[in-house]
């Protein structure tokens, strides 16, 4: 039973490391890498806990370890994506000079939105007592469960659905060159639009910091926070000497900055955010630019592969020499200007097959008698065989997690939030990773509908999630049945 948990265990947990690790910008504090890290691993190990409660359900064995295990992720991620994670990503966005007032800015920015939010869900637990007082048997706590997984469960079937058909379509057409190299020549194109506008605001930010502290005098009371915004100026332009501020200008309520200690955190603030959008918004242009002509290069070398023999030249490096580098420079040749295309095209098939078979399991999963979901029937073929088993559950249910969180970095990407190689703030992580820990309990949910198991046998999952739905009326069985034909849609 424990076999293939036991090996994803530990490559889970590098996995969420190394990612960390290549995506984190240099200012991200150890507290917040920690804190990104469990959460994200709580959040992979609930995906994980799957294949291995199908296995035990099959089979009709009694595992409170794995009854225990997922009460202790599912329980971790509920109380670090409400309430652990927007306290530090509110502490860590604020501008305040002290730890006290970086705290209390954040706990009343997340009290204002929860005290709304609240006020709302207050009056629905008013109604529904009053409503169903006579058969109502559930608590405060399920009704909290119910509706934080059927948030994950309503707000998750739009994004798997759009996952579902965006990934395979846009794996088959970057199997294009011509497709692929017009797609990043706009890219490039929009990022160079942004990247001047965040040079722009910037440069205004700095032009503002340096005019505020010339003119606030040395005894001035508000001169000790000054000092510590002009230190982390001087530190900004010590890492980065070829920063030149350019186009700086001063608006009409840009020198009110030195009214109030709560004005000088904004200053901070906002020159903090200004500088981590500029090198965000620079590291995408340099990846888009390389892409770009590195791609150039492909479509070179293919045209002129009878004139170079079927050798591969590149831009961004001295060609090689010598017998071995004749080969290696053939190979490469080889994968990038034949293989990789049609490796391309064949997984957009395969990943296009596995779409429309969530798909046609989500639109037949009202149905009784007759199995049509592919990953069911997958399922039982594996037999006794623990690890295929588990891994006919697992390979499925990873796509439909990469196709939920490829529409929410989408989307995050053009309002809140952006995961960029070694310039993603502590910010940009903290959200990412509370969204990731609200949508991998549902997407799990989810997956368990489209496996028939039979003989009224349940997994331990299952078990949980129904009596937190079943203590509200509202978000009963048969809700969880019908959302899944909006995703079809």
């Amino acid at each position: 039973m424990w076999v293939f948990y036991m090996f994803s265990l530990p490559v889970a947990i590098g996995m969420v490391i190394v990612t960390l690790n290549y995506f984190s910008g240099p200012d991200v504090p150890k507290y917040v890498f920690f804190t990104v890290a469990y959460t994200w691993f709580c959040s992979v190990s609930i995906v994980i806990l799957v294949p291995a409660d199908i296995w035990t359900a099959l089979n009709n064995y009694e595992s409170g370890a794995i009854s225990f295990l997922w009460s202790l992720s599912y329980w971790s991620t509920f109380l670090l994506t409400w309430a652990v994670v927007p306290t530090i990503q509110g502490y860590e966005d604020a501008g305040d000079f002290t730890v006290k007032e970086r705290l209390r800015t954040s706990l009343h920015g997340n009290l204002v939105f929860y005290l709304s939010v609240g006020s709302v869900a207050l009056f629905g637990v008013i109604l529904l007592i009053s409503l169903h007082k006579n058969y109502w048997s559930g608590n405060i706590s399920g009704f909290a469960m119910a509706c934080s997984n059927t948030f994950g469960l309503v707000t998750g079937a739009f994004l798997l659905g759009f996952g579902l058909s965006e990934i395979p379509k846009g794996i088959w057409l970057n199997a294009d060159w011509n497709i692929e190299q017009k797609v990043l020549s706009h890219k490039v194109a929009k990022m160079a639009v942004k990247l001047d506008d965040a040079h722009r605001n910037f440069s205004n930010a700095i032009v503002i910091t340096q005019a505020t502290s010339k003119q606030m005098s040395k005894r001035d009371s508000l001169r000790p926070y000054m000092n510590i915004i002009d230190r982390m100026l001087l530190q900004m332009l010590k890492e980065d000497p070829s920063f030149k501020p350019q186009g700086g200008r001063l608006g009409e309520s840009d020198m009110d900055y030195d009214s109030d200690e709560k004005s000088m955190a904004s200053l901070r603030r906002r020159l903090k955010r200004a500088r981590e959008q500029y090198y965000r918004y620079r590291s995408e242009y340099t990846k888009f630019v390389l892409e770009a002509l590195e791609l150039e290069d492909t479509i070179k070398n293919y045209e002129r592969r009878d004139t170079t023999g079927w050798k591969y030249t590149s831009c961004f490096r001295p060609e090689r020499i010598g017998k071995v580098g004749a080969f290696l420079e053939t190979c490469e040749f080889l994968w990038k200007c034949i293989l990789w295309k049609h490796v391309e095209k064949s997984l957009a098939v395969v990943l296009g097959v596995m779409s429309f078979a969530i798909l046609l399991a989500e639109a037949t999963i009202l149905t009784s008698g007759v199995d049509l979901s592919l990953f069911s029937i997958l399922v039982h073929a594996a037999g006794q065989q623990e690890v295929l088993v588990q891994l006919a559950a697992f390979i499925p249910l990873m796509y439909m997690c990469i196709c939920t969180y490829y529409s929410l970095f989408k989307m995050g990407t053009m309002m809140f939030y952006s995961l960029t190689p070694k310039q993603t703030s502590s910010v940009s992580l903290l959200m990412i990773c509370s969204m990731i820990a609200r949508y991998a309990p549902p997407i799990s949910y989810n997956f368990l509908n489209l496996i028939n198991i039979g003989g009224n046998r349940k997994t331990v999952f299952e078990k949980k999630m129904g009596r937190i739905n079943d203590a509200v009326p509202f978000f009963g069985k048969g809700f969880n049945k019908i959302y899944p034909l909006i995703m079809v849609i």
